[in-house]
């Protein structure tokens, strides 16, 4: 009986590990699908000799009972520690932001305000304005046709942001808050949107002033009620080759892909009569990643970015502020996101410019949470001229949406024990410092042929 038990568990196993390593060749990864090939034949061959040699039925007991609690704390859930998740009691001055410090012209005035008001940034400041910039000739990953692309898609954005906002339609088309949520929801999934949430529009989501082109220094208001979230994937053979040129063009071309669904929406709902306003790449009166955690869509990870359930960070977001009544998700709280994160620290390992933090969650502006120094971070960007996305690649919970990677996030969310196990696998099957890859076969151009 005992033999039975063991020798079905066993092939169940085998099974696994062998579909295991079809899953890792299609998704590039040789160095996984190695170590899965070769755990099969030493796992093969070691149980091999039992059955050969004709153990006794004691031995096979033990060795079924091993399999099976194995299993069990796997799979038992077990919660471990709570992380207690809080809300921004304060808002965030866009002009602080590297994008808007970036933007400033030494010698002008709103150089000398700010830097009169905040100097203790500007010595930090001045590092990157030392260095070529994003996307610019000179840079350690320059590439001059990929950086053409995605300043391609970085101007094709910038032309919506003349249509974030507009005019009412006169007529109010008469909806209920529960159909035309979920309309506007399914339609943003057909659309090509990886996920869409709504959240009531709270005060901590606004920028307190605006930091970019025409709304500098300028108070935000915002009478909007609700927050529609809305995300869309970068493509993983894409973000593999982090922080070489394909990863900013990919992010490019979903900060369009995920603007064009925004600034879309939008008008939409204003054809319907109700105000509404989009928030896209370069013309944010919102921090997305608060507005999508709040609308259900993901937490906010030890990087400072969106960790969703499906993709990691391997997101880019877009939000739509709005009149029209809507019915609110839950705010996202999955404690397992957190704890993963507090034990897993391969995006600060691997951080080019050392910006992500090792230590644990520290109160920041009364809240308890990671923080990220954007000093270094951005100035590392002005040096490879990409927006690196290092972090991105090397996440755990950036793997493909697919049945192997599906039981790990399962399992990761199911039970402390479970989560310990699929870091060390994590680690034996990709590396502690997962290196990057090839650029897709498409993008490999030589211009000077």
């Amino acid at each position: 009986m005992f033999k039975i038990i063991t020798l079905i568990i066993a092939v169940a196993v085998l099974i696994f590990l062998i579909s295991s390593v079809f899953i890792s060749l299609n998704e590039n990864e040789k160095h996984a699908a190695y170590r899965l090939l070769s755990l099969s034949v030493i796992f093969s061959l070691l149980l091999s000799v039992p059955f050969i040699f004709h153990f006794s039925e004691f031995y096979f007991a033990v060795l079924s009972g091993i399999f099976i609690l194995i299993i069990l704390l796997l799979i038992i859930p077990v919660k471990g520690k709570l992380h207690k998740t809080e809300t921004p009691k304060t808002q965030i001055d866009e002009r602080n932001i590297m994008f808007s410090r970036a933007e400033l012209i030494p010698e002008t005035e709103r150089f000398i305000n700010y830097y009169s008001e905040h100097p203790e940034n500007l010595e930090k400041d001045n590092k990157f304005r030392k260095n070529s910039g994003l996307l610019q000739a000179g840079t350690a990953k320059y590439n001059s046709l990929l950086f053409a692309l995605a300043d391609a898609s970085f101007y094709t954005v910038e032309s919506f942001k003349y249509r974030v906002d507009g005019k009412l339609s006169e007529t109010k088309i008469p909806v209920s808050p529960e159909k035309i949520t979920e309309f506007i929801k399914k339609y943003m999934e057909f659309s090509g949107a990886k996920a869409c949430g709504v959240t009531e529009l709270k005060k901590y989501h606004l920028y307190s002033y605006g930091g970019r082109g025409g709304a500098y220094g300028k108070k935000l208001t915002n009478t909007h009620k609700f927050a529609i979230a809305i995300t869309v994937e970068m493509s993983k053979k894409m973000t593999d080759t982090a922080p070489a040129a394909p990863t900013v063009t990919e992010s490019a071309r979903q900060y369009l892909e995920v603007g064009k669904l925004a600034v879309q929406l939008a008008a939409f709902i204003r054809n319907t009569g109700y105000s509404a306003r989009a928030h896209i790449d370069g013309n944010y009166e919102v921090i997305c990643p608060l507005v999508a955690k709040d609308a259900g869509l993901g937490e906010i990870g030890r990087m400072g970015l969106l960790m969703t359930p499906e993709l990691g960070p391997r997101v880019r977001i877009a939000v739509v502020t709005t009149s029209l009544e809507m019915i609110p998700d839950n705010q996202f709280q999955e404690n397992s996101v957190i704890d993963f994160c507090i034990q897993c620290k391969k995006c600060a390992v691997t951080c080019p410019s050392q910006a992500i933090s090792f230590s644990d969650r520290e109160k920041i502006n009364e809240v308890i949470r990671w923080q990220i120094n954007q000093e270094a971070c951005y100035t590392y960007w002005t040096k490879s001229g990409t927006d690196c996305s290092k972090c991105l690649q090397v996440c755990p919970y950036s793997h493909p949406n697919n049945f192997l990677h599906n039981i790990v996030r399962k399992g990761i969310k199911n039970s402390v024990i479970f989560r310990k196990f699929a870091l060390t696998g994590d680690d034996f099957l990709y590396g502690k410092k997962p290196k990057a890859k090839a650029f897709p076969e498409f993008m490999k151009i030589d211009v000077n042929n």
